[in-house]
Formats: structure tokens, C-alpha cells, sequence
């Protein structure tokens, strides 16, 4: 027991030293103590690397300085500054924790962590991180970054993804976790798996932690941390048919629960499979929709592709003219001035900016 209290000491020591001489991560919401903008920060990393949250955090707290300004703004606007982020959900939870902080709390953020976990999109780590961060309450963080430092420097050979794994996982985290300056603790942690403990080619030379390191020790560097779960990406195949009248196009917002909800489309067609140009010459689909309607084919795109963590979408895009105006139910007709403001997938998007 006094061994593993040793490892344990040598552990919680070694990474608040190494955090306070080496370490030089840099980002704007690190040492941040306003609750507002760490929240804003750690809703847009979930599932989001730092190289590219950070152009958006930016422009957030520009455009949003303070959660009343977030709160007020049009759904439409937020979507559309979240735009290229993915994972669309974390924006809708965004808005309407907003607005439950501005109007319910009067702007003060819950500073009690479960209160702070209430909060629509918040799950344990998110909490975590708020908590210790802008209030420096005592709870420990548990990213893909902490899995990993964990697992290798105490050779913890359970999947990371099992329900076993995150127990044992967030209990160790919480054992080391240094109860007098936890936001420094837990920022120190994340950064030394971000910097040091690397998913691939680790900087070992460089690691303070090497020599009792069981993974380096023991040559399991590239084995550890063990996932149980393999994900299996299914294609989709959309067709989109892009129909102008006046220069005017038809677009929808998307309701349902799939990918890419709240955010806009032109008319969809989804297959099973990839369909050849001659199929998609027929135009069937929209021969239905538009009846008797005159239309001229104008172009075919070339297939784009965007890749999620589910599923691979690949897109085709064909814009049709028609003659007169036309009644598609749930669409409405806009023109290229609104078609800027509104908020598409990357997918959609890739195909307008070219």
C-alpha cells in the first residue's frame, strides 16, 4: 500500500513540476476564470481538436461576449458560427443552456457541480473541467489525454471504452487529483498527454515520469491504452437537387434525428448505392415531386465526401432550372444574398464555396 502511495506521490509531484518548468501550451481559456468562457471553450473541444476550436472560441466570445449576448442571439446565427465544428447537437444544447443560465439564473453560472452537469450537453468530464477550473472544486477530469497518460505510466491494461474501464479510469484520476489546486492539476494532466504522453511517437526522452513509466519500462508504449470497440463507418449516398427559379433556389431545414440537424439543404435524394450519371439523368425523384412542371438540367457535380464518426457521406449535387414556381412542402425559396446566412453542412458547403 505505502508502494502504490509512493508511485502515486511520485506521480501527482513529477507532473505539477514538469507543469510549472516545461510546460508551454499555450491557449487563450487557459488560467480563464470566467465560468462563461470556459464552458464555451469545453462544448466546442468535445469531439473538436484544439487546432481547430481555437479559431472558433475566438470567434465566439467576439461575436457573443457574455452568455446574455448568446442567449439573445437568433438560432440561425449561432448555427451558422458553429458552421464546419460538427457534431451539431452540442450547438442546440449550447442555445438552450444559454438561455437558462440568462433568463432562470440571471446570468450566474451554477457553481456547484451538479448543478453544472444539469446543464444540457454536460457530461461528467465537461463538469469536471468547469468545476475545477472556474470554481476549483475537487473533482478530476478523465479525457482521451488522462486515459492515456494512466494507462501507461500504471500499466492499467483495461479497455478505456468499457464501462469497467471509466469506473476504474475516473477513481484513479480522482485519488491523484491534487485536492488543493485542481484546475491546475487537471489542466497539467491534459496538457502532458497533449505534449508528452503523445497518441503516437511519445516524447519518452523528454518525460519526467520515464523511469517508473510501466509502459516505457515493460515496452508497451504502443499497446496501451486498449479500446475494446472497433467502429464501423456506414456509407450514405445524398443526392441533392439543387432547384432555381429566378435565381432563386428551394432549401429546408433539417428536423429530424439524423446527422446534421437544425442545419439547411436543398431537395434530397438518399440511395443505397452510388448511381451512375444515366440514372441520375432520369431525374425520377423529381419528376415526381415537381409534376408537370417544366425543368431544364443545368449541372451534375462531382461526388464530395465528408467522413464522420459513424458514417461515410458522400454527395452529388445536380442543379435543376425550372420554368414556373413551384409548392414543395416544408421548403421555402431563398436568394443567394440569404443562402450566405444560413447554416449548411460541410458537405453542402464544400460544393457552394467552389
Amino acid at each position: 500500500m505505502k508502494e502504490v502511495d509512493n508511485k502515486n506521490q511520485f506521480f501527482r509531484k513529477q507532473l505539477l513540476d514538469w507543469n510549472a518548468e516545461h510546460n508551454h501550451r499555450d491557449m487563450p481559456w487557459k488560467g480563464e476564470k470566467d465560468p462563461y468562457k470556459i464552458w464555451l471553450s469545453e462544448i466546442i473541444l468535445q469531439q473538436t481538436r484544439v487546432e481547430q476550436g481555437l479559431a472558433y472560441y475566438n470567434r465566439f466570445i467576439k461575436t457573443f461576449p457574455t452568455v446574455h449576448h448568446l442567449a439573445k442571439a437568433p438560432d440561425n446565427t449561432v448555427f451558422k458560427l458553429w458552421e464546419g465544428l460538427g457534431y451539431y447537437t452540442r450547438c442546440k444544447n449550447l442555445i438552450a443552456s444559454a438561455k437558462y443560465i440568462s433568463v432562470e439564473l440571471k446570468g450566474k453560472f451554477p457553481d456547484k457541480y451538479e448543478d453544472i452537469l444539469a446543464l444540457k450537453g454536460i457530461g461528467p468530464y465537461t463538469a469536471a473541467a468547469i468545476g475545477s477550473f472556474a470554481f476549483n472544486l475537487p473533482h478530476a477530469v478523465v479525457d482521451g489525454n488522462v486515459f492515456r497518460v494512466l494507462a501507461r505510466y500504471f500499466g492499467i491494461e483495461t479497455a478505456t471504452d468499457t464501462t469497467e474501464g471509466k469506473k476504474l479510469f475516473t477513481n484513479l484520476a480522482n485519488e491523484l487529483l491534487d485536492k488543493k489546486t485542481p484546475g491546475i492539476y487537471n489542466q497539467a494532466l491534459m496538457d502532458f498527454g497533449a505534449v508528452i504522453c503523445k497518441p503516437q511517437q511519445p516524447l519518452c526522452h523528454e518525460c519526467p515520469l520515464q523511469k517508473t513509466c510501466t509502459a516505457y519500462q515493460h515496452d508497451l508504449i504502443n499497446v496501451l491504452p486498449v479500446k475494446e470497440k472497433t467502429i464501423i463507418k456506414k456509407p450514405r449516398w445524398l443526392y441533392y437537387f439543387i432547384v432555381e427559379h429566378n435565381g432563386n433556389v428551394y432549401v429546408r431545414k433539417r428536423t429530424g434525428k439524423d446527422v446534421w440537424q437544425n442545419l439547411y439543404e436543398f431537395f434530397l435524394v438518399e440511395n443505397e448505392k452510388e448511381l451512375s450519371l444515366k440514372e441520375i439523368e432520369k431525374l425520377t425523384v423529381l419528376k415526381k415531386a415537381i409534376g408537370k412542371i417544366q425543368f431544364e438540367l443545368i449541372d451534375i457535380s462531382k461526388i464530395y465526401k465528408q467522413v464522420l464518426s459513424h458514417q461515410i457521406i458522400y454527395g452529388q449535387f445536380i442543379k435543376v432550372k425550372i420554368l414556373s414556381e413551384l409548392e414543395i412542402d416544408g421548403f421555402e425559396i431563398v436568394g443567394k444574398k440569404k443562402l450566405k446566412t444560413l447554416p449548411f453542412p460541410k458537405l453542402i458547403n464544400s460544393y457552394l464555396e467552389e
